[in-house]
């Protein structure tokens, strides 16, 4: 199982948001890109990044700091928010990233994610975020009443290369994985799954170790770091030692 740090960036900053509301922001750091270094040093083999005002505005809005990011680290790096046309799909990747994550468009825009699957296979992740197992869009803000699990369905056999599953009402909470919910997008897909949202402690990390075999193969976590809930270190050593 993958640990895979994450960076939320609004105005320039690297931030943490309860719930994905913009009003209850924490900022961590003015500096990003000494961000993902640090947690590189501590061993991070990848590095999730979200551009939360391009989530919104649906044009990315941190090309440059996300740019910083690039030049600092060597561990590859996913990058989400903002992403809806192959414009910027071509432009991300050709700037370093490892992969790009799509969200709206996939329900928005059902061919410029296919296109982009089949012009990328394997470098597209499916960001599905969900509030009690149904999807919201455009940075958090809409509720579109499909179901996360029928959604994923759809995208079997596109080329894309893992869905990020999002418990948004858990998501900045520390209050745990949902592992249920988790467990049963990864049980539904033949598409490898990441646990996002309320990684509280080292127990969240073997909770979801117990259902790798059903296709989880990762999982996003960001406040338990930065408020030393969670140390990186600890839950490298579980995932390796295993």
């Amino acid at each position: 199982m993958i640990i895979i740090p994450a960076i939320d960036l609004k105005n320039g900053k690297c931030v943490r948001l309860l719930q994905g509301d913009f009003s209850r922001e924490t900022i961590y750091s003015d500096h990003p890109g000494e961000v993902a270094k640090a947690w590189q040093e501590k061993g991070a083999e990848r590095i999730h990044i979200v551009d939360l005002d391009g989530s919104r505005s649906g044009v990315p809005q941190n090309v440059e700091v996300i740019q910083d990011i690039i030049r600092r680290i060597r561990v590859p790096i996913q990058v989400g928010g903002g992403i809806r046309e192959m414009k910027t799909v071509k432009h991300y990747l050709a700037m370093g990233v490892s992969r790009v994550i799509v969200g709206t468009s996939a329900l928005k825009d059902r061919q410029f994610v296919m296109e982009a699957c089949s012009a990328y296979p394997g470098r597209i992740i499916l960001g599905i975020d969900a509030s009690d197992g149904k999807i919201k869009v455009e940075g958090w803000t809409e509720e579109t009443g499909q179901s996360a699990i029928e959604v994923a369905k759809s995208y079997e056999r596109s080329g894309i290369d893992a869905i990020i599953y999002t418990d948004i009402k858990r998501d900045g909470m520390e209050s745990g994985v949902n592992i249920e919910a988790t467990k049963k997008i990864a049980e539904s897909v033949d598409i490898p799954v990441i646990a996002s949202g309320g990684v509280s402690d080292l127990k969240n990390i073997e909770e979801l170790m117990k259902i790798e075999h059903y296709g989880v193969i990762g999982v996003i976590t960001g406040k338990a770091l930065y408020t030393g809930a969670l140390q990186l270190e600890d839950a490298l050593d579980i995932v390796s030692s295993s």
